[in-house]
């Protein structure tokens, strides 16, 4: 649910100091680019290389966030839909299936050719992605560009899964195989809706595995079409299937479905839980999870104040705040608290909201309506416990979901908007003292996905990187995510990794074959 990359395929650079923040020329590049009206291609379930209506004849909306007006209607996939599309995917991954005979090799020029057509396509999907979402267009086309950088990454991984060869005891030789799991079913969140895509595909299809991919019912236009991609691209019928619908149905049929052999969620921590009780319940099947965070960023006295601002204010008002490593508690030292507060101020006031199509716009709307409510109930929670609220704090227009930029100061650790993951684009800075009490507060959460410092001390780095309780840790830096480095959490932010040598583990059985030798070498 993140990220913000570094992307070699849309020749972006990025430095620190920046925050990883996009130029107003690149949006300006981009909103030239833009089609404020692409036509919606697929609106239908995507099983056995078909669009297929859904097995009710339901549908229903997906809304444009900007205004609060329908799209188009989308199929609705519940129960029989899911053993529709497991059936698909089991005969698809069958042994002597035109999948299963695959080369390696051959499975990583598929993953590649969809990367190319998906490179090919950019501006459309990126078009699509801003209409559904509303982020801006610029960071569409970013989100694709690291979408493509994942795909090509993995399209690599293919003929480099391998096992070992064991030297075991008496007149034996032993090795291991590194096997698909079988037919994967994964589910994602609406932030971040191809990046998602991208990090759950890429693993499973360079393993060999089959998909059941439900996006989520608020943005599911781009992975429809990047379905259509993987049948372009070559991938054989039953390999990739989408489901268009909602969580307590087609989601829960994916995770209890006993035919599914893992399941991988990206999403809030109590549907996670969900989520693994349901995969328990039904098969035992293996899951993984990227859940939730209240992630803590800490800018000590000797930061560049400048820069720390820089990096604090992308770290929570990227993507809209809509980010699970969002970082959501910023703890400045006391020595520049009251200096990183006014120009944190100055530069929440200054953070261009509206229009996601135009140019130079930095912010658009909350996903739906009910995210915007929510994060205005955190604000006015922050009001009500006594947090000073310095910018923002309510609605931005009339119509849309849109929120004013945010700033609270003088929060403290009790309050609701230090506890609660909000996901918007509200910024809570926090006062400390020492970089041992600050460790002790940080870790003081029952989440544990991300954590930053910034510090011009290595050891004072060192120190916070080690004793942190994150699956991430960034120094100088925040989410400075890209596809060679695992990604995952700690504590109820999950478990498992994306991204990186690591994420294949989750999609891989190991078997151990021994052979009796007729005598000891």
């Amino acid at each position: 649910m993140c990220f913000i990359y570094l992307s070699q395929s849309m020749l972006l650079l990025r430095t620190t100091s920046s925050s990883w923040r996009r130029s107003l020329d690149w949006n300006r590049w981009c909103g030239n680019m833009a089609n404020r009206n692409p036509q919606i291609k697929y609106t239908k379930l995507f099983i056995n290389n078909e669009f297929v209506d859904s097995a009710s004849g339901k549908t229903f909306p997906t809304l444009n966030p900007t205004n609060e007006k329908k799209i188009a209607d989308i199929a609705e996939a519940d129960k029989a839909d899911v053993d529709h599309a497991v059936a698909a995917a089991n005969a698809a991954f069958k042994i002597g299936s035109e999948w299963r005979k695959l080369d390696a090799s051959t499975r990583g020029k598929l993953i590649n050719k969809l990367a190319t057509l998906i490179e090919r396509d950019v501006e459309y999907i990126a078009s699509l992605e801003t209409l559904d979402n509303g982020k801006p267009y610029g960071d569409s086309v970013f989100d694709i560009g690291c979408a493509v950088d994942t795909f090509r990454y993995y399209a690599g991984w293919c003929d480099k899964i391998h096992g070992n060869t064991i030297p075991a005891d008496f007149e034996l030789f032993s090795l291991t195989r590194k096997e698909p799991v079988g037919v994967v079913g994964q589910i994602v969140p609406w932030n971040y809706p191809i990046l998602m895509l991208s990090w759950k595909w890429g693993p499973a299809l360079a393993t060999g595995c089959t998909i059941i991919f439900k996006p989520a019912e608020q943005t599911p236009l781009t992975a429809l079409y990047v379905a259509a991609l993987g049948k372009e691209a070559g991938f054989p019928a039953g390999v990739i299937n989408v489901l268009t619908g909602y969580g307590p149905t087609a989601g829960a049929a994916i995770a209890s479905h006993s035919d599914i052999n893992k399941v991988a969620f990206t999403g809030s921590t109590q549907v996670g839980r969900l989520i693994l009780a349901a995969a328990a319940n039904s098969n035992l099947k293996r899951v993984s999870l990227e859940l939730g965070g209240k992630s803590p960023l800490v800018i000590c006295s000797d930061a560049d104040v400048d820069e720390a601002v820089e990096i604090a204010h992308g770290a929570i008002f990227n993507n809209h705040g809509q980010n699970c490593c969002a970082g959501s508690r910023t703890f400045v030292q006391e020595e520049v608290y009251d200096e990183f507060v006014k120009k944190a101020v100055a530069k929440g006031t200054s953070r261009k909201v509206g229009d996601p199509f135009a140019d130079g716009i930095q912010q658009g709307p909350q996903v739906d309506d009910e995210m915007f409510n929510r994060v205005l109930s955190l604000i006015e929670s922050g009001k009500a416990e006594g947090a000073k609220l310095d910018c923002g704090g309510g609605r931005w227009g009339k119509e849309g979901y849109f929120i004013q930029p945010t700033v609270f100061s003088n929060v403290t650790d009790n309050m609701r908007i230090a506890k609660e993951e909000i996901f918007g684009p509200v910024q809570c800075i926090i006062k400390f003292k020492t970089l041992e009490e600050v460790i002790e507060r940080a870790n003081d959460t029952s989440y544990g996905l991300a954590a930053g410092i910034v510090t011009r001390d290595i050891n004072k780095a060192l120190i916070f990187a080690q004793s942190v309780k994150a699956g991430s840790v960034w120094v100088n830096c925040y989410d400075a995510v890209v596809p060679q480095v695992p990604f995952g959490g700690y504590k109820q932010s999950g478990f498992g990794r994306e991204l990186g040598e690591d994420s294949l583990k989750e999609y891989l059985e190991v078997k151990s074959v021994t052979i009796k030798m007729p005598y000891k070498i």
